[in-house]
């Protein structure tokens, strides 16, 4: 069975740019980016399910391969998608304020149609956030396979194992030494099980956070979670909650990208990059977003 999610031309979407982001050499175990396609497995109330997610003739084609297909599970993965690939968002504005900058005008040529690739799952989001604490993306990601093809569900289709992220419930009755066996610090293991935690017992959700007044008030309430930072909020904020001015201020990759572009000269000048940032009302996330997108090419090129 195949299905379709529809995209106007005046969204801006490049299928490619977006294959780029998520094939960056980086080993995910939630999904494999294939030829033209991205595969990856979804879970509701306990079903699992297989999908292939390709684009032609403006719209995105998700052909299922396993799995329960009934109205919830097809609405439930034709929303994650949305999400993950922020398809409803009118970029027309953003690629305004890019043109309108002439270090970053070319951007809104060579990077068009970028969509903002997101973690919809709030819990896989932050969990992310506290695995990469401190250590470089290669040792993060292994150390989420393993946290994932240990505690995570499955389904197999051809010959092959399909990974779903652990659900909170799944991580909140584990004692820290366990993570450890899997080489997560006292400190990181200590953390994950406080959030699994929290999820288990509904004390922090999606709901919960969107029906806080404000970003600073959805901060508040994940700073003051022990292990969440600024740096680790603002990057959930952006990534699963799709907050529009979410910056991860102290990022080495956007601080990089800013010295590259002649931004800034000092990494420790926050003014400079205050002042950068308010060109760009209400586009602060794709704005990172861009910039970390710029690290794998010159400016200009």
């Amino acid at each position: 069975m195949t299905t379709s999610i529809p995209i106007s031309q005046t969204q801006h979407f490049n299928w490619q740019e977006c294959l780029w982001y998520l094939n960056r050499g980086f080993d995910d175990c939630i999904y494999q980016v294939r030829a033209g396609s991205v595969r990856r497995a979804f879970e509701l109330e306990g079903q699992q399910m297989l999908v292939d997610i390709s684009y032609a003739d403006g719209s995105l084609k998700l052909q299922w391969l396993a799995g329960l297909q009934s109205t919830s599970t097809i609405n439930h993965v034709h929303q994650f998608v949305a999400d993950w690939f922020d398809l409803e968002r009118d970029l027309t504005s953003f690629y305004t304020h890019l043109q309108a900058n002439k270090s970053l005008a070319y951007m809104a040529d060579n990077f068009k149609g970028l969509r903002f690739i997101g973690m919809p799952d709030l819990f896989e989001s932050l969990a992310w956030g506290i695995i990469g604490q401190q250590i470089n993306l290669s040792f993060a990601y292994k150390l989420k396979r393993r946290l994932v093809e240990t505690y995570g569900t499955s389904l197999r289709y051809d010959n092959e194992q399909y990974w779903i992220f652990p659900s909170p419930a799944n991580l909140a009755s584990l004692e820290p030494a366990v993570l450890r066996d899997l080489q997560f610090s006292q400190k990181k293991a200590e953390y994950l099980i406080t959030i699994a935690k929290l999820f288990a017992d509904n004390a922090i959700s999606k709901p919960i956070l969107f029906a806080l007044p404000d970003f600073l008030s959805r901060q508040k309430l994940l700073t003051d979670i022990r292990g969440i930072g600024v740096w680790t909020a603002n990057y959930v904020l952006m990534k699963s909650l799709k907050e529009n001015s979410s910056i991860p201020y102290g990022d080495v990759g956007i601080i990089n990208a800013l010295i590259a572009h002649s931004i800034i000269s000092d990494k420790k000048d926050v003014k400079a990059i205050d002042a950068f940032y308010s060109e760009f009302p209400g586009w602060e996330s794709y704005l990172t977003f861009y910039l970390w997108r710029s690290l794998a090419v010159k400016p200009g090129n």
